[in-house]
C-alpha cells in the first residue's frame, strides 16, 4: 500500500463554477471541488478529452490560472497551477 504523505499546502473546499480555456476560447464548464495555492480538483460535465495544459477561468471572478493536468479519474481531474 502507498504511504500517505501529508500535503505541504492546505486545500479548501470550493464548489464554484469555472471554464476551461483552450487556445483563447472558453469551451467547457467545470466545478471546482477544492483548491489550494498550488492546484485544484475539478469535475467536468462530460468525460471528453482535454489537453495537458490549459487555463482555468473563474466564473465568479479572479485571474485566469494556467494549469497542467496531473491526474484523471473519469470526470474528476487533478490540476497543478503553473
Amino acid at each position: 500500500m502507498k504511504e500517505m504523505v501529508p500535503r505541504q499546502v492546505r486545500r479548501s473546499r470550493y464548489t464554484k463554477r469555472a471554464m476551461l480555456v483552450e487556445m483563447g476560447h472558453a469551451d467547457r464548464t467545470c466545478v471546482i471541488l477544492d483548491i489550494s495555492s498550488e492546484g485544484a480538483k475539478i469535475v467536468l460535465a462530460d468525460g471528453s478529452a482535454i489537453p495537458n495544459r490549459f487555463e482555468l477561468d473563474f466564473v465568479a471572478g479572479g485571474p485566469r490560472r494556467s494549469c497542467e493536468l496531473i491526474w484523471r479519474r473519469g470526470k474528476v481531474l487533478g490540476l497543478k497551477f503553473v
